[in-house]
């Protein structure tokens, strides 16, 4: 049964037994982190399944192969619709100022990817100017060289845009036109475009286009057939989406999963 997981109280670095710890767990389908902050920084990868990390600037799609960072004292939630094997690399606060200020996704490579799954055994008191404590620097090493992942949905502010965001949030295969939904918004649709470029760094068109992008991902990731996906977010053809998808992440579905199911 889905639930929702109260992370303990995080009051001080020194929580940390050591500069950088793992932590896994597993999350069933539906199961969601609750909103929370803590006073280190955290590389969240799933190992297997999908998981969409919100905080107030947007959300973040996670698919296999890719993890998201997060910087110290950024409240943020986790959610996955499927089993999530969910790797969690603390690293406090004085450590973390090597890495960007900023949550981002990147692509985890295959000596990122060992040396996550060699560190889940690495006793979260292990001894400093060893082995284990190599390998866990390299680990931030590599956060530190990774490449980034097109996979954030900025969220505006502004309550108009967010009536907009949510509707295509709950149904991305909307087709309604700016000026569709400037007739219900309270804002002209010159108003609309103008508060979504400077809120998003997107145009209202790009913004969609993300969002579908990242719902392709999920379903794709279920193993959804790419014909019923194009069609379901609403797409006139598949060679439509298809296209829209090798322009965000360089490559087909079929090679993007292929590559990274490798």
């Amino acid at each position: 049964m889905a639930k929702t997981i109260a992370p303990a109280e995080y009051k001080a670095d020194d929580f940390l037994e050591r500069p950088i710890t793992l932590r896994a767990f597993d999350m069933e389908a539906g199961d969601n982190v609750a909103p929370h902050r803590h006073k280190w920084g955290q590389l969240a990868y799933a190992s297997v399944g999908v998981m969409t990390v919100s905080t107030e600037d947007g959300r973040w799609m996670v698919p296999q192969e890719r993890a998201v960072w997060i910087p110290p004292d950024i409240s943020h939630s986790v959610q996955t619709n499927a089993l999530l094997k969910f790797r969690s690399i603390h690293i406090a606060a004085a450590y973390s100022k090597r890495l960007t200020s900023q949550c981002r996704v990147i692509k985890v490579s295959p000596l990122l990817k060992a040396l996550i799954f060699r560190a889940v055994d690495i006793p979260k008191n292990y001894n400093s100017n060893t082995a284990d404590s190599r390998i866990m620097a390299v680990i931030l090493d590599q956060i530190e060289e990774a490449e980034d992942a097109p996979l954030h949905l900025p969220m505006p502010t502004d309550t108009r845009l967010l009536r907009i965001a949510e509707i295509l949030l709950s149904n991305p295969a909307n087709t309604n036109s700016l000026e569709e939904f400037a007739k219900f918004s309270g804002a002209s649709e010159r108003t609309l475009a103008r508060l979504f470029k400077k809120e998003t760094g997107l145009t209202f068109g790009k913004w969609r286009q993300q969002r579908r992008l990242l719902a392709a991902i999920s379903l794709l990731t279920e193993g959804q057939p790419v014909t019923n996906v194009a069609l379901d977010l609403g797409y006139d053809s598949v060679s439509a989406f298809i296209a829209m998808f090798k322009t965000a992440l360089g490559t087909t579905p079929s090679r993007y999963f292929s590559q990274n199911n490798s």
